[in-house]
C-alpha cells in the first residue's frame, strides 16, 4: 500500500481533509477527501472517494456540542481504515498566520506551537481553529511527523514598502506590518496559471480571492508584491461577515460614543459586518443573488464596487496588468459577481466573453479583450500536500 499524506484545513465551523497518495515517482494522487461541517451545531461528515461517489456519511444531533478534537478521533479512525495507520507518512496543516518569521512550511514541535499561539490575536476567527487539530493529532498519533503550511508565507516576497504601515517605526518591529492572507490559494493559482499561459502567468497578474473572506493579490512572475489583507483578516476587501477596511476612526467612535469594549467591536467587525450586514439578510452571495429585497442588491454592488476599488490600487502597482484570474467560492462559481467587477475596467480594454463568462470556463475574457480573465478554482489542499512532500524531503527549518 502505498504512502500518502493527510491535509487538513480547519475553519471556525468545519474541518476538510484529504488523503493523498504518494505514487512510485513521487507525485501526489488524490485518495480520499471530505468535509466535516456544522460543528458546534448540528455536525455532518461526508467522505468521496477518489471518484467522486460517496464512501461514509455520518450526521450528528443538533447542538451536539463536539469541538474539532472531538470529531478528529472518529475521523482519523476512519480515514485510516482506508490502508492502516502506518500508510500516513505525514499530516499538514494550513495555518493562517506564521507571523513575520516563517517563510516556508515547517514540522510542528511544541516550541512552534507556542508560537503560532500566540499569534491567535491576530486572527482570532481562524488561529484557534487551524491549531486544534494539531494538539488532537499530537495527543493520538504522537510519533506522526505534522507539517505547518502558513497562509502568510506566500506574502513574504512583498517589498517593505507594501509592509509597512505609517506609523512609528519601532511598532514594525514589534510586528505591526501588513502580512497578508490566502497565500496557500494564490500560490497554487499562480502555479496553474503556469500550467495554462506561461507567458500571462510571468507577468502582471491580479488574483482575486472571493468567498466569505476574500482579498485581492498583486503578483509579477508568480510572486506577491502586494495584497488587500494586511495586520488581519480583516482588511481590505467587504467580506461575508467582515467589514474590510474601514476608517480606524469609527472604531474609535464606536468605543468613545457607542461604549464597545475592544471584544465587542472585534465581533461587530468579524462576525456581524460585510455582506450580512449590509444586506441584513445573509452572508451567502447566492442567497443574495436569488433575492429580490433591495437591501441585498445593495450589498452586492458595495462588494463589487469595492473589489473594483482594491483592484483599481493594485493595478496602479503593477504599472498595468495582463491577467486576472477570479478564484474562491464567489470568484468561481458567481458570474454575475465577476460580470460586475469586470465592468468597471472597460476602459483598460477587458472585454469579458458573456457565454464563457455564464459557464464559468477557465478563460472568460473575450478574444478582442487587452487582458485576458480566467477563472481558476482553488485546490489549497493538494498545495498542503505538495509543500508537505517538499518540507519532508528537505531540512527542518523556517
Amino acid at each position: 500500500m502505498a504512502e500518502a499524506i493527510l491535509v487538513f484545513n480547519a475553519g471556525s465551523s468545519s474541518i476538510k481533509f484529504a488523503l493523498y497518495e504518494i505514487d512510485a515517482s513521487g507525485s501526489l494522487s488524490p485518495h480520499l477527501h471530505g468535509l466535516i461541517e456544522g460543528i458546534g451545531a448540528a455536525p455532518h461528515l461526508l467522505v468521496r472517494n477518489r471518484l467522486g461517489q460517496v464512501a461514509h456519511e455520518q450526521f450528528w444531533p443538533v447542538g451536539a456540542a463536539l469541538t474539532h478534537e472531538d470529531l478528529l478521533t472518529p475521523l482519523l479512525e476512519l480515514i485510516e481504515a482506508e490502508g492502516g495507520e502506518d500508510r500516513i507518512r505525514a499530516v499538514s496543516h494550513r495555518i493562517v498566520h506564521g507571523g513575520a518569521r516563517h517563510f516556508r512550511p515547517v514540522r510542528i514541535d511544541p516550541e512552534l506551537l507556542a508560537e503560532l499561539d500566540a499569534l491567535t490575536p491576530l486572527a482570532p476567527l481562524h488561529q484557534p481553529h487551524n491549531l486544534a487539530p494539531v494538539r488532537a493529532i499530537a495527543a493520538l498519533r504522537p510519533g506522526l511527523a505534522q507539517i505547518a503550511c502558513f497562509d502568510t508565507a506566500f506574502h513574504r516576497s512583498m517589498p517593505l514598502r507594501a509592509e509597512r504601515f505609517p506609523l512609528p517605526r519601532a511598532l514594525f518591529d514589534q510586528g505591526i506590518r501588513r502580512y497578508g492572507f490566502h497565500g496557500i490559494s494564490y500560490e497554487y493559482v499562480s502555479r496553474r496559471l503556469y500550467d495554462l499561459d506561461r507567458e500571462a502567468a510571468r507577468g502582471r497578474v491580479i488574483a482575486a480571492h472571493l468567498g466569505n473572506g476574500a482579498s485581492l493579490c498583486a503578483m509579477e512572475e508568480g510572486r506577491s508584491v502586494d495584497t488587500t489583507m494586511g495586520f488581519t483578516a480583516l482588511d481590505g476587501l467587504m467580506m461575508g461577515t467582515r467589514s474590510g477596511s474601514i476608517d480606524p476612526g469609527v472604531v474609535i467612535d464606536l468605543i468613545r460614543r457607542f461604549h464597545h469594549t475592544p471584544d465587542s467591536v472585534e465581533d461587530l467587525l468579524y462576525r456581524h459586518s460585510g455582506l450580512l450586514g449590509v444586506s441584513e439578510i445573509s452572508a451567502d452571495m447566492r442567497t443574495l443573488l436569488a433575492s429580490s429585497d433591495p437591501r441585498a442588491a445593495e450589498a452586492i454592488a458595495l462588494f463589487v464596487y469595492r473589489a473594483a476599488r482594491e483592484m483599481g490600487g493594485l493595478i496602479a502597482v503593477l504599472g498595468g496588468v495582463d491577467a486576472i484570474v477570479f478564484t474562491g467560492g464567489v470568484g468561481e462559481h458567481a458570474a454575475p459577481v465577476r460580470a460586475a467587477i469586470m465592468g468597471y475596467f472597460e476602459w483598460l480594454g477587458v472585454r469579458l466573453d458573456t457565454a464563457a463568462n455564464a459557464a464559468s470556463q477557465t478563460l472568460i475574457s473575450a478574444p478582442e479583450s487587452r487582458v485576458k480573465v480566467f477563472v481558476i478554482p482553488t485546490d489549497e489542499e493538494r498545495m498542503l500536500a505538495e509543500h508537505a512532500l517538499e518540507c519532508l524531503a528537505g531540512p527542518v527549518g523556517s
